[in-house]
């Protein structure tokens, strides 16, 4: 993720309870990429990335368990008549 979007989840992880800390992955390049982390200390830290995305999906699915159903508009089969020619 670039900078945007981890300030993006930095705000998801914190609205939702999530801990984390989103820092970019080399600290010396803020505008390379950016991963989701234990800790803020470079030297310690373990990415942490995907138990945060988990922990996100799970927070929604405990919001709506169910997927959203699928709006049909109008028929899924039938036929075409072409125009009477007359």
């Amino acid at each position: 993720m670039d900078a945007e979007q981890a300030r993006q989840v930095d705000a998801t992880l914190r609205r939702l309870g999530i801990p984390g800390v989103v820092a970019p992955v080399d600290p010396e390049n803020p505008a390379g990429a950016w991963r989701v982390y234990d800790s803020a200390d470079p030297a310690t830290r373990e990415d942490t990335t995907a138990d945060a995305l988990a922990s996100v999906v799970a927070k929604f699915r405990e919001i709506s368990p169910e997927p959203p159903e699928k709006r049909h508009q109008g028929p899924t089969r039938g036929f075409v008549f072409p125009p009477a020619d007359d």
